[in-house]
């Protein structure tokens, strides 16, 4: 993880009693690490988007076989379209699957060096791809870079979170949400994951966070 996780949950603790309460009734989050390769996750993220997670991981797992086992931009392109389709996707997904294919191969969307941009920088670039809009940029930023300052205030998860760490009545507008979020810099994130936690909790499940809807 590119940040100290005690560090960056004292931090936010410290800067809000009321998250520094759930913390200890709640514990910690589960934290989950990246996949280690950019392409294939956003390619998994373009797959879930509107599918449940049993739905979604099976037409992942179809779709990386028929691309031949390995998420790769030349293995996408080399793929038949209806072979895609075969594989339960969209056509709107199959169709983001080749524009994110394609712009990473022409270089339109070069993924490598991803590290050295900031965190603006990189969805910039990355919603130029159909299918991938702000939500699932910072997503990416999130989980699969592990940045330590994303504050996805459109997310529902997010914001439902929010409401049951705080114990408000409604949720927030995340123009709200938004404003809340500055105290916690530069650990926007782990307030971000503590929140996702809030819901697995309340839920009775004992992991947090990655496939909150938006």
């Amino acid at each position: 993880m590119p940040y100290d996780l005690p560090t960056a949950t004292a931090a936010v603790t410290a800067a809000d009693p009321r998250l520094a309460a759930f913390v200890r009734r709640a514990g910690p989050y589960e934290h989950r690490p990246g996949d280690g390769e950019p392409l294939a996750s956003l390619a998994r993220a373009i797959v879930f988007q509107q599918l449940a997670g049993a739905a979604a991981r099976a037409i992942h797992r179809r779709f990386v076989a028929a691309i031949g086992g390995s998420v790769t931009a030349p293995a996408i392109l080399a793929t038949d379209p209806d072979r895609l389709r075969g594989a339960g996707l969209s056509a709107a997904k199959t169709a983001s699957l080749i524009d994110l294919a394609t712009k990473v191969a022409d270089g339109t969307v070069p993924l490598d060096g991803l590290a050295a941009l900031d965190d603006d920088a990189i969805v910039e670039r990355l919603v130029t791809v159909r299918g991938i809009g702000r939500w699932t940029a910072e997503m990416f930023l999130l989980f699969e870079l592990e940045r330590s300052d994303v504050w996805p205030v459109d997310d529902l998860g997010v914001r439902h979170g929010w409401k049951l760490i705080h114990d408000e009545a409604d949720l927030l507008k995340p123009k709200a949400l938004q404003a809340e979020g500055e105290r916690f810099r530069p650990y926007r994130s782990v307030v971000a994951l503590f929140c996702w936690h809030a819901v697995h909790v309340e839920r009775g499940q004992v992991v947090a966070g990655g496939e909150a809807s938006a």
